[in-house]
């Protein structure tokens, strides 16, 4: 008898030692996360909670963070649908796209506010966005945020269009950073730009601002950033998004409070990232454009994806109710 005993024990041990090694999750508590942002400044606050750690103080004690880094929202948005990351930081126009599109996601708070400026390349005649008939303009993807704030208006004040939709002025792609050279070469005429690039080109002296921040469509009240998870985690496991949002919002709170430290972390961060060294005077001018909060509106996310319908990025009339879930941050 003592025998069977001592086998059912052994038994019952080795099977439960193999369920914890299995998978992730021990007790109902996710052990590890990964968290994604780009090296743009509105996405300052995930440079933040990761040099300073801050997901350590809201998850669970031994809960790994990881930190991956994106081109664009559409790898980013990829990447969550797929179960890479589990949230992380992305542009408002990525998110209600794939939203729409069938995406089971979630905005859950903002990460910033405006940072968007509409650049003219020196010697491209372009002196008034009138001029933009005929010109080459940027944008880091079709379709993205900074995309359709240009698009949307540029068709609403001045009837220009793009040659997506047989228009006048010729859309292409590419990663921010390299703006400032493109305009050097002589490739492209305009951009629609993300801080801190936008206050590079200014410093290099390649081009000028054509439309600043507070004139761009939606300039200061669209979320430049947004914080976005899968419904499946704020369903099933609110407690594990809430711990992630109060990490989010730590970092958000430590910008606001702390703004050269965390120019200084955005510096390093954004070096280590692209291998491009921002001088502080252009981050210390990106910085004025942007309002960094995790505050979130869904009207204005629904008038800026309405927009995007008028501009067929999107093939039906969106409907943004269930995307925003701001009870995490309330």
């Amino acid at each position: 008898m003592n025998k069977i005993v001592e086998f059912i024990f052994l038994f019952s041990l080795i099977a439960s030692v193999l369920a914890a090694c299995g998978n992730n999750e021990t007790d109902g508590e996710q052990k590890e996360i990964t968290i994604g942002y780009f090296p743009n400044i509105n996405h300052v606050a995930g440079m933040v909670a990761e040099e300073k750690n801050l997901y350590a103080e809201t998850l669970p004690d031994g809960t790994k963070v990881n930190y991956q880094y994106f081109p664009d929202g559409s790898a980013f948005m990829t990447a969550l649908e797929t179960g890479e990351i589990e949230g992380g930081l992305v542009g408002p126009g990525p998110a209600m796209n794939h939203f729409v599109s069938g995406a089971k996601v979630n905005i859950v708070a903002a990460g910033s506010t405006g940072g968007t400026v509409i650049m003219a390349r020196n010697n491209a005649g372009i002196e008034t966005p009138d001029d933009l008939a005929g010109k080459t303009f940027i944008s880091p993807r079709v379709g993205c945020t900074h995309d359709v704030q240009f698009e949307a208006q540029m068709k609403e004040e001045y009837n220009l269009t793009s040659d997506r939709v047989n228009g006048e002025m010729k859309h292409v792609t590419g990663k921010p950073a390299t703006y400032h050279s493109m305009f050097t070469s002589g490739k492209i005429d305009a951009a629609t730009v993300p801080e801190p690039w936008a206050s590079v080109i200014e410093a290099e002296g390649s081009g000028e601002v054509l439309i600043d921040t507070s004139e761009v469509a939606w300039g200061e009240s669209l979320p430049a950033a947004v914080f976005v998870t899968s419904q499946d985690l704020t369903k099933n496991n609110p407690e594990l998004v809430q711990h992630i949002v109060d990490g989010h919002k730590k970092a958000t709170e430590f910008i606001q409070e702390n703004p050269e430290e965390a120019k200084t972390i955005a510096i390093d961060k954004i070096n280590e990232i692209t291998d491009q060294k921002l001088s502080k005077s252009v981050i210390d001018n990106a910085w004025k454009r942007i309002d960094f909060t995790y505050n979130i509106e869904a009207d204005v996310l629904q008038d800026f994806s309405n927009a995007s319908y008028d501009l067929a990025f999107l093939k039906e009339k969106p409907d943004l109710k269930g995307l925003v879930d701001k009870s995490f941050i309330e």
